[in-house]
């Protein structure tokens, strides 16, 4: 016989359930309300984004401000939509979790991006027009930098945590529209970054390296991706450019041929003698092999003043495809027998001058007839908007590298994009490397193509990076007869004619080890050294045309397994396919 407690245990198990159902309801359709009008928020902060690019990008900068301002009305909406503790709570949730905390993220990252890089930058574009940098005649107005520095470097700092906030979003975790939405949006950070660093480094550098405080001399040198070299190719051509008062002008073109080898090698580091032995100290062609361009910048300075004496302030070096962004800016340029245009300029450059002209020492006169024009060019007719976009597209392709004699000045320019050093590796991001330099003596580097891939996880209960570099040689079966001597080095070095010979270094995360080392799943002989903390293994490697390898390579210990790991490399002709593949242990 009952005695009237069940009953009332049930009717309150039934009213506490009723009740957390009745709340489960409440929130999901608060956090469903909220998610659409977040959702609606951040397309209009999309749609906004594109129509203020357009507007900046023809300067109309009247046109931008209440575009800029709707941005942030839009994305401070979305912020707050987003914010409370009941989308947190979601956001706790498996499966669908990472999606509320993805949104929420995203809503942040435009709210900060409008109130502290936006705002900044219109202000500072109201007084100063970006997208000329004071560039007129030839020569830069240096006045304005001081300005404009400090609404810069806050822009810049907005970014730079944008940026890392971004990258910290998992976006295989979200369902496939927002991993679009997610990856739309880094590429958009990522490229404002890029452009608002660089302008803030200009900003801070340009009125004293451009010769404000007193004359600078720079030397540039200019690499052939045709023959590769770590950060780009061989030096081809060198010259002495003068910058003082903001204006710049070439004084002096040499060719490698003024740069006899020399007997006593200059003083290298450990990590390049060890990938390359002296040849970087004794060959001015090599010093580009040279993966850090604070010691690479240092060497060829000391190579000019050996040969021309003088002082040298810097050194600046760009490879050939830089020509095709620059040319896109100034229009067609005539040299020698040939009219370049930003189609064919590459290809001139790399490939079709070996077959007109068999004599290297008319070609080597010719590349200066070319760097003379389409230098002068861009300082006398290029449109400043356009040739600021050709530096800042060539410099974000890792193809400007920059070092200056002057401490301070050089501190700010290692630590950016323009320093060409290797990163450390951060609490945010870890990178990893792939530097080729070619051992062919020709230029065969014109038909070489490249794909990496890196695969985290752990494996044998170790966290582990994968790289995988594939490189293959694309040129014609008859190569050996039908192109240049010149271009195949001919077996001048012990290569075949039309084999590519090749030295490819894999560098891991700081303070991982290599745990398996395969090409094409058999072990073979490898150099090893330590770039800084990070350990390198190189291959060398011989393709005959038509020929493709694979080179597999396993990091594990400290900074391996990262899920936010970047891919460095050597800056090729065409850009190599870099993927993130799933992790599949070799070892």
């Amino acid at each position: 016989m009952s005695d009237g407690r069940l009953p009332v245990r049930r009717r309150w198990i039934g009213w506490t359930v009723g009740i957390l159902l009745s709340l489960l309801v409440i929130a999901i359709g608060w956090v469903a309300v909220r998610g659409i009008g977040a959702v609606n928020d951040l397309q209009q902060v999309a749609k906004g984004a594109s129509q203020l690019k357009a507007s900046i990008a023809t300067g109309d900068l009247e046109g931008a401000k209440p575009i800029a301002r709707g941005i942030a009305h839009n994305a401070e909406s979305a912020h707050a939509l987003t914010s409370d503790p009941v989308w947190h709570a979601f956001g706790a949730l498996p499966w669908i979790g990472p999606n509320f905390s993805a949104v929420s993220d995203i809503a942040e990252i435009a709210d900060d991006v409008s109130n502290d890089a936006l705002t900044p930058l219109l202000d500072v574009a109201a007084d100063f027009d970006l997208a000329s940098l004071g560039f007129a005649g030839g020569t830069i107005d240096l006045a304005p930098f001081a300005e404009i520095a400090g609404p810069l470097g806050a822009a810049d700092t907005a970014l730079g945590t944008a940026e890392s906030k971004g990258r910290r979003i998992d976006a295989d975790a979200t369902l496939p529209p927002l991993a679009d939405a997610i990856r739309t949006m880094r590429s958009s950070v990522d490229e404002a970054a890029t452009v608002v660093g660089s302008l803030h480094g200009a900003a801070v550098l340009l009125p004293t390296m451009l010769g404000g405080e007193g004359p600078r001399n720079y030397v540039l040198a200019m690499q052939n991706n045709a023959e590769l070299r770590s950060s780009g190719g061989i030096i081809g051509s060198i010259a002495l450019l003068h910058a003082e008062g903001g204006k710049i002008t070439l004084q002096t073109q040499a060719s490698t041929r003024d740069f006899p080898p020399l007997e006593t090698a200059l003083p290298l580091s450990d990590s390049t003698i060890a990938l390359f032995e002296d040849r970087p100290g004794r060959y001015l062609q090599n010093l580009t092999s040279i993966p850090d361009f604070r010691e690479a910048g240092a060497a060829i300075a000391a190579r000019w003043q050996g040969r021309f004496g003088g002082t040298v302030d810097g050194v600046i070096a760009v490879d050939a495809v830089v020509a095709k962004h620059l040319i896109a800016a100034t229009g067609d340029l005539t040299f020698g027998p040939f009219t370049a245009t930003s189609e064919n300029i590459t290809d001139i450059l790399l490939s079709e001058i070996y077959a007109a002209v068999p004599d290297p020492a008319v070609q080597d006169e010719i590349f200066a007839q070319a760097a003379g024009a389409l230098f002068g060019a861009a300082l006398s007719r290029a449109e400043p908007r356009a040739l600021l976009g050709a530096l800042s597209d060539s410099a974000a392709e890792g193809r400007i590298r920059i070092w200056s004699a002057h401490e301070h000045e050089e501190t700010v320019l290692a630590a950016s994009a323009l320093g060409g050093t290797i990163p450390d590796d951060t609490s945010d991001t870890t990178s990893v490397g792939v530097l080729m330099n070619d051992t062919t003596g020709g230029k065969m580097d014109y038909y070489t193509r490249a794909a990496i891939s890196t695969s985290v996880g752990t494996c044998q209960g170790t966290p582990t990076t994968q790289v995988r570099v594939t490189w293959t040689n694309t040129a014609p079966a008859d190569a050996a007869t039908t192109l240049p001597a010149y271009v195949t080095a001919d077996g001048f070095y012990g290569v075949p004619a039309g084999t590519v010979r090749t030295l490819i270094a894999v560098y891991g995360p700081e303070g991982s080890t290599p745990s398996h080392i395969d090409r094409d799943g058999a072990e073979e002989g490898v150099q090893t050294a330590m770039i800084g903390d990070r350990s390198a293994v190189q291959h060398e490697v011989s393709l005959a045309p038509g020929e493709s390898t694979t080179i597999t390579i396993e990091f594990q210990g400290t900074g391996a397994g990262e899920r936010l790991t970047e891919v460095l490399h050597t800056p090729l002709i065409d850009t190599p396919d870099t993927t993130r593949t799933p992790l599949r242990c070799a070892s």
